[in-house]
């Protein structure tokens, strides 16, 4: 079996500020909520939603088991950044990271027998339409095998609650005005969806056998800050504000129902807490816009002009997505409260404070106070490469805007590279006594000791 080292983190928590982007207010460690006696894995922690959905658990006192691949299927550093982030804002009571692929069975056998979770939130996942046409059979290994491991082991060792990521794009091309739970998904239009629609019926099989509670959620495009580098919020921002021709697919009339992190990371949280035998929800906006539209949003904010490469539809894009959320509000009281401007704005604020500097790409900039403000040097190591490059779930997954597809298959990883991050042992070039994550960490954070968000 697997020998799991142990973590060990230390550091200061971040808190949200008047619906603003999250990390903006320091917190002392008196402040920090005591535990609620319930701990959750995570798994896909990582990434985007990942980290956000942790981030919001440990803030009301849970404690949060993250395991997570941590590929390559975007820049690493974006996820490495993400990790940094949580680690340095909690100490190992309340986090715990374990980097592997959910696959590899003795791996993530020896996690849940270590751990004992009961609550499950599982937003690993291989993402993207396009991609999926590419190479259908990574997103077979991590979405169907990934949701199924997972699923087996909640079954056996006990489980409260199961929560998972669905997607909108198991609706296909539906003409439906309003894309509804009960509709018929029968048609996907990409593997990606099909591999949806399978943990769909996967879960409902062990919710029928096994009376589990289980909610799936249809995610309908999330976006903000931190935001995954291949998805079209981040992408335009980035692009057009460099002076950097982006592409548009169609005429422009294509509408997207864009959903702003804190809203998905609450519905995340109220499946979570509302178990209800095997449901599914929407967890959308409700008000879908045009690229068109889009597009122009973004030249507002970044004050540039957008250079448009007009370009055919793609095969596997829908024309629409809009959700019709009724249900998740009825059962779950769940209510999107940040409209698409709004959301773009705080994007392009938070993109334009720190990420690029993440990167070592912008104008140097004066440390401001609060999480967010840490901004990793050029150069920082994405040495920190405690996982492999693959397929598996690895959180936040999708491709950078420079590729359409992964490169490797996740199942090229093996048990013996599982590792938990940070380590307690001692790291590279005889380190004693200190993680390498804890090395990296105190280079990021110079002198200053001030941790940040990106």
């Amino acid at each position: 079996m697997t020998t799991l080292p142990d973590a060990r983190t230390n550091g200061a928590m971040s808190d949200d500020s008047d619906g603003e982007p999250e990390s903006h207010v320091h917190r002392s460690n008196a402040e920090i909520p005591p535990l609620s006696g319930r701990c959750v894995l995570v798994t896909g922690g990582a990434g985007f939603i990942g980290s956000h959905v942790a981030d919001a658990l440990l803030k009301r006192g849970d404690e949060v088991l993250i395991v997570d691949e941590v590929n390559d299927y975007y820049d690493v550093r974006l996820k490495r950044a993400n990790l940094t982030l949580l680690t340095a804002a909690w100490g190992a009571d309340r986090l715990r990271v374990y980097e592997g692929d959910i696959c590899d069975e003795p791996f993530i056998t020896e996690v849940y027998a270590r751990e004992k979770p009961r609550l499950v939130v599982h937003l690993a996942a291989r993402a993207g339409v396009r991609p999926s046409i590419v190479d259908p059979f990574i997103y077979i290994h991590s979405n169907i095998e990934a949701t199924t491991r997972l699923l087996e082991l909640a079954r056996k060792h006990g489980n409260d609650s199961f929560v998972f990521a669905s997607s909108s794009s198991v609706y296909g091309g539906s003409k439906e005005s309003l894309f509804r739970e009960t509709d018929v998904v029968d048609y996907p239009v990409s593997p990606y969806a099909a591999s949806k629609k399978a943990t769909e019926l996967m879960a409902y099989t062990y919710h029928h056998l096994y009376g589990m509670n289980i909610a799936g959620l249809r995610f309908f495009t999330v976006y903000g800050p931190r935001g995954r580098p291949d998805m079209a919020p981040f992408k335009f921002i980035d692009r057009v504000s460099r002076g950097l021709e982006i592409q548009q697919f169609g005429d422009g009339s294509s509408e997207r129902d864009y959903t702003y992190i804190d809203d998905i990371v609450d519905g995340v949280v109220r499946s979570l807490d509302t178990p209800l035998g095997y449901q599914i929800y929407n967890l959308g906006n409700g008000n879908p816009v045009a690229l068109r539209d889009f597009i122009a949003l973004v030249e507002a904010n970044t004050g540039k002009k957008a250079l448009i490469a007009v370009l055919p539809d793609q095969p596997g894009d829908v024309p629409r997505t809009a959700a019709d959320v009724s249900k998740a509000k009825r059962l779950l009281g769940y209510e999107p409260r940040v409209a698409f401007e709004d959301g773009i704005r705080r994007t392009w604020e938070w993109y334009d404070q720190h990420y690029e500097a993440t990167l070592g790409r912008s104008r140097p900039r004066a440390a401001a106070k609060g999480l967010s403000s840490l901004a990793v040097p050029e150069g920082l190591p994405e040495a920190l490469p405690m996982g492999s490059p693959g397929g598996s779930p690895g959180g936040s997954s999708g491709g950078s805007p420079e590729r359409s597809a992964p490169e490797t298959s996740g199942q090229e990883r093996s048990s013996s590279e599982a590792k938990v991050w940070p380590k307690d042992s001692a790291g590279p070039a005889g380190s004693k006594g200190r993680s390498r994550s804890m090395d990296v960490l105190s280079f990021v954070l110079g002198s200053h000791g001030e941790a940040g968000a990106f």
